[in-house]
């Protein structure tokens, strides 16, 4: 993790810093333990993000909205089908003013959920204390209970990607998203079907079909007659001749062998090899394996 966030501070120009937990201290107390990070002494609010949910992130607009309301927390909200998984808000339409703040629903009472997007100002970290804390059941509730916590109506896609099919269900929306606003960045050619990223470093042979919704990442290598649909190619991986992968999830410098088929979300690890003509029909197999035989129903392969 500090590695990968270190290329990113190269290639933007900032500097990330790191506060590390030695204990699980929940999705409130980190941000205590984080503290003299997050004060600055300027008293401007703060972003919290979620890290296992994509969407499009309404920055600008947060800013505003928080500025106009002047309350102590933002809160980003997105409507669900199926709110019972979710905390839900019960707020007023007109203000965004959240009257309360309800954790895992037993009955109905609104289809606005947490997206996990926040604006705090400093002096929310004055009600968390350095032990095992939850945001949304212990300091939420109590901030909505004082009126000074305030909602906003997510514009556009919204998914919590902290599950294999929710990522690859996730991976879709975002293209979409990526289609209407930024179309150019996504790959074309007769070879190329729907909404597909492939990294310029990637290297495409002969005869192959790809899409829709897959993203080819950095130092692939895909060879010919190859088919790839609704799956991600992870970094320096290399697809040999002919297979085939769909719906699934190829981790970092894994190998998929020629004529293979990997479908039915199958998750590779990191350096997983996946010899000639296999058929992987779903599971999770773990870094550095070599599969010689083919897994006909999903299981964990350790």
């Amino acid at each position: 993790m500090l590695n990968f966030l270190k290329e990113f501070e190269a290639k933007l120009g900032i500097t990330i810093s790191c506060s590390q937990e030695t204990e699980p201290l929940g999705t409130a107390g980190p941000l205590g333990l984080a503290r003299d990070k997050l004060i600055d002494g300027s008293g401007e609010p703060f972003f919290v993000l979620n890290s296992d949910v994509i969407s499009e992130y309404p920055f600008k607009e947060m800013i505003e909205f928080h500025k106009a309301h002047g309350g102590e927390v933002s809160i980003v909200v997105t409507k669900v089908d199926e709110p019972s998984k979710y905390g839900v808000m019960v707020m007023e339409e007109t203000t965004g003013k959240v009257d309360k703040f309800v954790e895992k629903l037993k009955l109905f009472v609104g289809n606005k959920i947490n997206a996990g997007i926040y604006l705090l100002n400093p002096s929310v970290l004055d009600r968390i204390e350095l032990r095992p804390t939850s945001i949304e059941k212990e300091i939420f509730p109590k901030i909505a209970a004082e009126k000074k916590l305030y909602a906003i109506v997510l514009p556009g896609f919204w998914m919590d990607i902290g599950q294999p099919k929710d990522y690859i269900a996730g991976l879709r929306l975002y293209l979409d998203s990526l289609r209407k606003k930024s179309s150019t960045k996504l790959a074309t050619g007769h070879h190329i079907v729907g909404n597909v990223l492939v990294h310029e470093s990637a290297k495409i042979g002969e005869g192959c079909l790809i899409g829709p919704d897959v993203v080819v990442g950095p130092g692939c290598v895909v060879e010919a007659g190859v088919r790839l649909s609704c799956c991600t190619v992870m970094r320096g991986v290399r697809i040999k001749k002919h297979a085939c992968i769909s719906s699934s999830i190829i981790g970092w410098h894994s190998t998929v062998g020629q004529w293979a088929r990997v479908e039915n979300m199958t998750i590779l690890g990191e350096d997983v090899h996946v010899c000639d003509e296999i058929y992987g029909n779903g599971g999770v197999i773990l870094p550095h394996k070599e599969i010689k035989s083919s897994i006909l129903k999903p299981e964990i392969v350790m």
